[in-house]
């Protein structure tokens, strides 16, 4: 607790007389003691304004995000070098000698819901790319995977013709073809006029109306797979309200109101539903799970929490959740309503097979993202307590120095685990033998600093020290339990996605809207992390529905193309 300051009353005439005192060198007694509080007021002000300085600056943070917070940019000093491995030597230096290293930034999401990119996590990989060579900056051809190949044939020539040059004994044969990349513009839903021809009988007046393919357009508008899935993309992919998407279709020419958007969205859930419980089921067998929340308006919610007494809960949450199963698949999922992240979690409890061994979370350290109900390994994300160092490098910029080079290595540790692809059992015994020393002498460093009063519990790096020791256990995970994370990055960027909606779209209007939002975001965002076109994954859904009611385990991101593959064989050699 803090000791609370002794005012000090004095006059102008008193300091000057105390002022003069100073200049002759002959104090009073009572002098010495006004001298102390003025001593002790001035650490006090320090204090205050530091802890100041980092409270403007994480509202910066917050009001205009996060550019980098990679150590180079943090440091201008020379390349990180190894952790040093013994705490003994460490700590009789009080601190002044300082491993150096790099280690991955993260924004606790509770505290801002600005959130890190995904190229701002680890510097390790960013000295990798910055030893290749130097490129145009141009995608390749291999990139564009979405685009429509068309061959373009010689008129005249073909492979066996004699060279046309007329130069002796010259023949043409076949090479790989010259790309040329041609690109045109589209609305996000484009249209189509078919002036269908009709003739009409002048005996009986019968009509008759040519028909579309094979005759299954019907009426005077269709929506075909591509323009349903289209429409789900804009929206719940990149957070494109269906207002503006139709502010923005009108304005190209083919007028959409928002209505008839919301329709075709409707219509195209009911279609992938089977699989997104598909996806849900095989999530909840998962070995890892990470999970975090943000808030989500919703304004059914909000009217009930007008009639809502101060005890009951009245809260709206969005819970993201990524689940690596055995195989390392990724699947992401989504949770809006009134339950936090750890309830969200709980409820996939009832859908896990009893044989499965006891899973991992990674989450941060506020409580509502833990529960009881689930037995599982708390780990907690390493990201949050570098970021406490972060804020407070101007204000402690050697200790924080410490502690951020320190975890450094770890994550450089935790990046060659990952190139020289180890076992989860492999990654382990190497993080014990060279991220297990540095770890332990930054915890007896930290403890030293603390039980020897040299940092002062309730300053700012105080807190920040005390943060990594009460949750020290968890942070270090990955030292104890083999397949660990380090940090809840993968999480919080997909949560990334929704906040753009929610920054667009502001709110959903009642539970069912945000439950077609989370299935729509679900899939979509899978498919991201499983580098699946979405767009063609839910048009194949689409032309398929019949099948996947049947087998929806068939039809997830990662093995749909195989199945399609499979129907398609069939279908050539019957």
């Amino acid at each position: 607790m803090k000791k609370a300051q002794k005012k000090i009353d004095l006059n102008e005439t008193e300091i000057e007389d105390l002022f003069q005192r100073l200049q002759d060198k002959t104090l009073f007694d009572k002098d010495y003691e006004i001298l102390m509080r003025m001593l002790e007021v001035l650490v006090t002000l320090n204090e205050v304004v530091r802890q100041k300085d980092v409270s403007i600056k994480r509202l910066l943070k917050r009001i205009f995000g996060i550019k980098t917070e990679k150590r180079k940019k943090l440091f201008d000093d020379e390349a990180p070098s190894a952790a040093p491995s013994s705490p003994a030597s460490d700590i009789q230096n009080d601190g002044e000698s300082r491993q150096t290293g790099d280690g991955a930034p993260s924004e606790e999401l509770h505290a801002s819901e600005s959130k890190n990119d995904p190229e701002d996590t680890v510097d390790a990989e960013e000295n990798s790319k910055d030893q290749s060579p130097k490129g145009h900056g141009r995608n390749g051809v291999n990139a564009f995977t979405g685009a429509e190949h068309k061959k373009v044939e010689h008129i005249d020539l073909k492979a066996g013709d004699k060279c046309p040059l007329q130069c002796p004994n010259g023949q043409l044969y076949s090479l790989k073809p010259a790309l040329t990349l041609c690109f045109s513009g589209n609305s996000p839903v484009g249209c189509t006029i078919l002036e269908r021809e009709r003739l009409r009988c002048n005996a009986c007046g019968a009509v008759f109306t040519a028909e579309i393919d094979d005759g299954t357009i019907t009426g005077s508008r269709y929506y075909d797979a591509s323009a349903q899935a289209a429409i789900a993309v804009y929206k719940y992919g990149f957070g494109m309200p269906f207002y503006r998407i139709a502010a923005l279709q009108e304005l190209v020419g083919i007028p959409l109101a928002p209505s008839t958007l919301w329709e075709k969205t409707e219509a195209l859930a009911d279609i992938i539903f089977p699989v997104y419980q598909e996806m849900v089921r095989q999530a909840a067998q998962a070995k890892i799970f990470h999970n975090d929340d943000t808030t989500m308006p919703i304004l059914s919610f909000i009217k009930e929490n007008e009639s809502k007494t101060d005890k009951e809960r009245s809260g709206m949450f969005t819970t993201g959740i990524v689940a690596v199963l055995e195989d390392d698949t990724v699947i992401a999922l989504f949770f809006t309503g009134r339950n936090h992240a750890g309830e969200n979690l709980d409820a996939l409890h009832e859908l896990r097979e009893p044989e499965k061994r006891i899973p991992i979370q990674m989450c941060d350290a506020l409580s509502r993202n833990t529960s009881e109900i689930f037995s599982r390994y708390i780990a907690h994300c390493l990201s949050h307590g570098r970021r406490n160092f972060v804020d407070i490098i101007p204000a402690f910029p050697d200790e924080c120095k410490k502690v951020i080079d320190t975890l450094a290595q770890v994550y450089k540790n935790d990046d060659i685990a990952k190139k020289e692809v180890m076992s989860d059992e492999q990654r382990l015994a190497y993080h014990k033998e060279h991220s297990g020393p540095a770890m332990q002498t930054l915890h007896d460093w930290m403890t030293t600093q603390i039980k020897e009063k040299q940092v002062e519990p309730n300053s700012i790096l105080g807190k920040a020290f005390s943060y990594m020791l009460k949750y020290w256990p968890a942070l270090t995970l990955f030292l104890t339990i083999p397949g660990a994370p380090l940090d809840n990055n993968i999480c919080e960027r997909i949560l990334k996605r929704v906040l753009l909606n929610r920054k667009n779209a502001m709110f959903y209007k009642n539970q069912v809207g945000a439950w077609i939002g989370d299935i729509f975001m679900s899939i979509i965002h899978t498919c991201s992390l499983a580098r699946i076109n979405p767009m063609d994954y839910m048009i194949k859904l689409q032309e398929y529905k019949s099948r996947i009611k049947q087998e929806p385990e068939k039809w997830m991101p990662w093995n749909y193309q195989e199945t399609v593959a499979q129907i398609e064989s069939q279908a050539i050699i019957g």
